[in-house]
């Protein structure tokens, strides 16, 4: 190994989270100066009489009204909130003018969906050096090119900058480097570890987890005990390490979505009724990513922990709420539920067909995948 490639394997890595800022509420806001300085949000119905909000703006979130929320509550929270009619082609539209941008520093991005993605820029094109230099160009750019807003997270591994980015939104840049990167971690709340539900994080809380001090306590034996495969990485990314690549072409396998209820469901025209709430979220995510699948799997988890799955596979491939709602009713109904408890119901949708989006022409082809 010559002197340039011990460097290289020592360098320490570069990664930028960006996260655009309410993305589709922004570019209604945009593309509408009568929804401006409004609270909006887009997707649901007005007089809340159906569906989810895909996002909602941050005069709506003032609120409390948020993503994945149903339409109803948000009514409820805000009651002069305008739903907006989703445009997904020209998010898409919005989207690739962003990767083009990110294209000017590196070749390395990896997409989490239409708003957010990776970057590594610990070698970038243009020599810059610096991933705060390069993150605070690329956010100005957007704003000047496109009339929106980003956040950025800067730190040494992907987790971290996931995190950060979130830290002073809208419009923020925050680093975290390692020097910090233990004191952070330590303070963090259990609640804003990637992976942590609400179900994970009433659990910690009753065990007296409350941050990344009190998890670090835990031997990576306990947290296993605890909780699953899952303590591993708690065990690992509480002292900061987290060593995945960038990656820039990793394609979407499934979309899915489950709860966890407060109380075990009995009767079976809860658990449709559940079915159907996840139904709404599974087709809203699939047709936002404009993706499409062949096979629905309903995932049911019994009061004893016990799981199960049921699956099946359709000829044409689908994204409509009616036929995933349909098929997950009928899956359900074909597992054997008598005398059993249900804590948790899921759906998810596998079996895509290659769904890429043309970012640069003949030059690169990404594919979509869902954080």
């Amino acid at each position: 190994m010559n002197f340039m490639e011990n460097e290289l394997t020592v360098r320490q890595r570069k990664i930028i989270h960006i996260d655009m800022d309410a993305f589709y509420a922004s570019i209604e806001q945009r593309d509408n100066p009568h929804y401006r300085g409004k609270p909006i949000a887009v997707g649901g119905s007005p007089e809340g009489r159906g569906g989810v909000v895909a996002t909602a703006s941050y005069e709506a979130r003032k609120f409390g009204v948020r993503s994945a929320m149903p339409s109803k509550r948000a009514q409820q929270l805000c009651p002069d909130i305008i739903f907006v009619r989703p445009r997904f082609d020209v998010y898409k539209e919005v989207s690739v003018k962003i990767r083009e941008i990110f294209y000017r520093y590196t070749d390395l991005i990896e997409p989490l969906s239409l708003d957010e993605a990776f970057l590594d820029v610990t070698v970038d094109k243009q020599n810059i050096g610096s991933a705060i230099e390069i993150a605070t160009l690329i956010k100005q750019a957007i704003k000047d090119e496109l009339q929106l807003t980003a956040s950025a997270g800067v730190s040494v591994n992907k987790f971290i900058a996931k995190i950060a980015s979130d830290m002073q939104k809208p419009d923020g840049l925050t680093f975290i480097g390692p020097s910090r990167i233990h004191t952070f971690m330590e303070t963090l709340a259990v609640e804003k570890f990637f992976g942590v539900g609400k179900v994970t994080a009433e659990k910690m809380k009753k065990m007296g987890l409350h941050t990344g001090t009190d998890l670090k306590k835990l031997t990576e034996n306990e947290l296993v005990k605890h909780f699953g495969k899952a303590g591993r990485f708690f065990y690992k990314i509480v002292r900061g390490q987290d060593d995945r690549d960038v990656q820039p072409h990793r394609e979407t396998k499934s979309v899915g979505a489950e709860d966890t209820f407060a109380y075990d469901l009995i009767e079976i025209d809860e658990m449709n009724t559940e079915l159907d709430k996840l139904a709404v979220v599974i087709s809203n995510r699939l047709q936002r990513h404009q993706l499409k699948g062949r096979t629905i799997t309903v995932k049911i988890k019994f009061s004893d922990f016990k799981q199960i799955t049921r699956s099946q596979s359709v000829v044409n491939a689908i994204d409509n709420l009616d036929t995933i709602a349909s098929i997950a009713r009928q899956l359900l109904a074909a597992a054997d539920l008598e005398n059993k408890k249900v804590r948790l119901l899921g759906i998810s949708l596998s079996n895509f067909g290659e769904i890429v989006i043309r970012d640069k022409p003949d030059e690169i082809q990404d594919q979509l995948r869902l954080f």
